[in-house]
């Protein structure tokens, strides 16, 4: 995750506002977890996973909840994904992508119960919050990724570079051949020089509209 991502969580999607609880170190090192002021409120706290056990920890957590009878504290675990489809060779391959990896959404009620059926699962490290405080999510930022997570949007990647040649597939330059010039994965498309009555001429394509020679 990059350091704006980092952000993102530590800044935009906390809710530094709600100091509802108060975890203490007692002298073994464990957690002592105090209940919160408002005991009876679910809200949405983010665990730090470690990385690329995101899914294994969401099912792991999800059978302790189970096994422990916590469905009446702890009510989702989501692992937000979107679908990526890849262009490779001609084929197109489809892949989930997690949007912020090394992290698992919970929506629970905390208490010293519920904590510690989220913290001791296997491969969770920690809360996201201070070393203290398990700091809930603003629900309107969690309800914005869940969303995102939910949409069919598709990012498409292309195993193209500058230098490469491409067949137009359709537009107005369909079955013209273009020399790629610039790529924005960030925005699925690209430049190419396409030879036009004899002179290059620089047009722009998505991805969609491309095949690589």
């Amino acid at each position: 995750m990059t350091e704006k991502d980092e952000n993102i969580l530590n800044e935009d999607i906390i809710d530094e506002s709600t100091g509802e609880l108060d975890a203490v170190q007692d002298a073994t090192g464990s957690s002592n977890v105090k209940k919160a002021s408002k005991k009876n409120e679910k809200r949405w706290y983010i665990v730090h996973t470690y990385s690329g056990y995101e899914t294994k920890v969401k099912g792991d957590l999800e059978k302790r909840i189970e096994y422990m009878n916590m469905s009446d504290k702890i009510f989702r675990v989501e692992v937000p994904q979107k679908t990526v489809t890849q262009i490779k060779g001609g084929k197109k391959l489809e892949k989930d992508e997690k949007i912020f990896p090394g992290y698992v959404l919970v929506e629970m009620i905390m208490d010293e119960d519920s904590w510690y059926v989220v913290r001791h699962t296997a491969g969770v490290t920690k809360f996201v919050g201070s070393a203290k405080k398990p700091i809930p999510a603003k629900d309107s930022e969690i309800k914005k990724i869940i969303n995102r997570a939910g949409s069919q949007t598709q990012k498409i990647e292309l195993d193209v570079k500058v230098g490469d040649k491409v067949r137009i597939t359709s537009g107005p330059f369909a079955e013209f051949i273009g020399d790629i010039t610039e790529v924005y994965p960030d925005k699925s498309k690209l430049r190419a020089n396409v030879s036009i009555f004899g002179r290059e001429t620089p047009v722009e394509l998505e991805y969609k509209q491309i095949q690589k020679i």
